[in-house]
């Protein structure tokens, strides 16, 4: 799947995900953690058997823990955000930034969870996610995190949509030798892909991109133009810029327009004996045909 892609190998490319989509995932996710923690529960309740009643207690308690709470983390963390439902319904939990989650983020997503989804099945976290703008539950809002679709329709035609019309032409005399072909390609993604990210991390990615292009054009861009139209300005640029160079050669070495072969004068020919009709109008003179005989 092509997409902006930062530097934690995290493609941008993708829309927040919202509240049917994860109340899917996170009822897989139950649904598993469930089957998992009944089959560890009857087997520590045979192992357990010969235990007092207070051991058996810290028992249950370290299996409902360990299950419950600390297999949903773990498998977050190790899998970079992807639980089993998540993997199922295409979804990916990301920073706000849109690098992985690590350890941390798991753990208070984690943490959170048994009181928004758990404690309450899951009202809290469907309130939440209902105000949020971005669709975030509690746990995301405290853990600076985010869930994300990764899996979204391919859009026929990848297209960089042309820059506004006030600003076509304003860059011609920028110098662009200096922006290399990496960035051109991550500025191009990024202007294909604006429509679909998020609102917040688009316009960081912007920034970010418009900055880069200052440091390697050496000019600001005017003021009061978003880092979003600056982009896409001058990527109109150096595409005029490419295509002038591309049919300027094409049309200097187009070949000359073949000349015109003059008429060819040929003398009547008259039988011997017979006098030579005139043409009207008294004139006399050689007969002229339109074609020129072969070579």
């Amino acid at each position: 799947m092509s997409g902006v892609v930062t530097g934690d190998a995290v493609v941008l490319g993708l829309q927040p995900a919202r509240l049917p989509s994860r109340a899917l995932a996170v009822l897989i996710d139950l649904v598993v953690v469930w089957a998992v923690y009944l089959l560890v529960m009857i087997g520590l309740a045979l192992a357990t058997a010969s235990l007092d009643e207070a051991a058996a207690t810290a028992v249950s308690i370290a299996g409902f823990l360990l299950v419950l709470v600390g297999a949903p983390i773990a498998v977050e963390t190790l899998s970079r955000g992807r639980s089993l439902g998540k993997l199922a319904c295409g979804l990916r939990v990301v920073r706000d930034d849109g690098g992985p989650i690590r350890f941390r983020h798991a753990l208070v997503r984690g943490a959170m969870g048994v009181v928004e989804i758990l404690m309450t099945f899951g009202v809290v976290a469907c309130i939440a996610s209902l105000v949020s703008e971005r669709g975030r539950r509690l746990g995301d809002v405290f853990a600076g995190t985010l869930v994300v679709r990764e899996r979204i329709p391919a859009a026929r035609a990848l297209v960089v949509p042309p820059p506004p019309p006030w600003l076509v032409g304003r860059f011609a005399g920028l110098d662009l030798s200096a922006v290399p072909e990496p960035l051109w390609l991550e500025i191009r993604q990024y202007l294909t892909r604006a429509r679909e990210l998020d609102p917040f991390v688009g316009r960081r990615l912007a920034e970010r991109l418009a900055d880069e292009l200052v440091a390697r054009t050496g000019t600001p861009p005017p003021p009061g133009v978003p880092a979003e139209a600056f982009l896409a300005g001058v990527v109109a640029e150096r595409q005029a810029r490419d295509s002038r160079r591309a049919f300027a050669p094409a049309a200097e070495g187009l070949p000359a327009a073949p000349a015109v072969a003059a008429p060819v004068v040929v003398p009547p020919v008259v039988p011997h004996g017979v006098p030579a009709v005139r043409p009207a109008g008294g004139e006399s003179g050689p007969r002229v045909t339109g074609f020129a005989p072969p070579a």
